[in-house]
């Protein structure tokens, strides 16, 4: 499929940008507000996740977690024949004992998993999960530096920034649950928005090598170009990813769901600022660059 129109993605970038950064500014207050729902994986206490041959529910299951004496400190969520209890304390082997067996006899063919953290290595999984992101940008600007120059390795971080802020701020409003598998998922999406980046800025690299610049219209025009060179390609590739990922979380089971749609989110997202966030930004970059350099020209006497 091809198009003979070519978009002019200079003009639509002024829009872009206003609404990137209305969704970054309502990320920032929801944030603030609301904060993450972090799982097991960050918080200290145990999640119990229980296999069931029948379906039961909240009601059934609250008066053995209210003899635990647990009560204020569990979230019991009923699924079908699944059912999940997290609790905000580690438990101890007399009430991890206590809950079995009052499941058990409710349902005698039920079998559990129980996941476990401590206060100290949820401080830990965080910290490095933060660590694992900030090293992914830091290993990225020196590439792309290398490859091309710093202005694109600049436009390319804030566009990865921005793919990624995105994600957070909608598991944040819609109070989805934050793992281990959230964090996979935004390094894949930073490691597939890069990629997608990277591909525009080298063809518009090589439309610079073997082009004439004189004026910011040129330049301009060169942007444009080369993103509707690639627009195509772009668009194919974010597709057929994101079919993959949003069956992935239709079909997929509880332990994939999170990391799925968080796929799915960081994909549009990826696709949209390569070409409305990190090319714009380059350009701007670019035209500084240009009247710098004609401000820094001498004048003829």
């Amino acid at each position: 499929m091809h198009f003979n129109k070519e978009y002019d993605f200079v003009k639509l970038s002024k829009y872009t940008f206003i609404f990137s950064i209305a969704l970054t500014i309502a990320g920032i207050i929801m944030l603030s507000i609301f904060g993450l729902n972090y799982g097991v994986d960050f918080q200290a206490g145990s999640n119990v996740d229980i296999k069931l041959s029948k379906n039961l529910t909240k009601a059934e299951v609250q008066p053995i977690v209210d003899q635990m004496g647990l009560s204020k400190e569990a979230t019991i969520a009923p699924g079908d024949k699944r059912m999940n209890i997290r609790f905000t304390k580690v438990l101890t082997p007399e009430t991890d004992d206590q809950l079995k067996t009052g499941i058990q006899k409710l349902d005698k063919t039920a079998s559990f998993e129980v996941n476990t953290v401590d206060t100290e290595m949820a401080k830990e999984l965080g910290r490095n999960a933060i660590y694992a992101v900030l090293i992914s940008c830091i290993g990225i600007i020196i590439y792309v530096s290398i490859r091309f120059e710093w202005r694109f390795a600049v436009a390319a971080i804030i566009a990865l920034l921005h793919d990624a802020f995105m994600v957070v701020a909608v598991f944040s409003i819609f109070r989805l649950e934050v793992s281990l598998t959230f964090i996979i998922a935004v390094l894949t999406i930073i490691g597939y928005s890069i990629n997608d980046t990277i591909v525009v800025f080298d063809r518009i690299r090589e439309n610079l090598r073997f082009g004439k610049q004189k004026t910011k219209v040129d330049l301009a025009a060169l942007m444009n170009k080369s993103v509707n060179q690639m627009l195509m390609r772009s668009i194919y590739t974010a597709l057929t990813v994101f079919i993959a990922a949003f069956f992935m979380f239709i079909l997929g089971g509880e332990s994939i769901k999170m990391f799925s749609l968080a796929m799915v989110v960081g994909l549009l997202f990826g696709a949209y600022s390569s070409i409305f966030i990190a090319s714009p930004l380059w350009l701007i970059f670019k035209n500084k660059q240009k009247t710098n350099s004609k401000v820094a020209k001498p004048s003829k006497a």
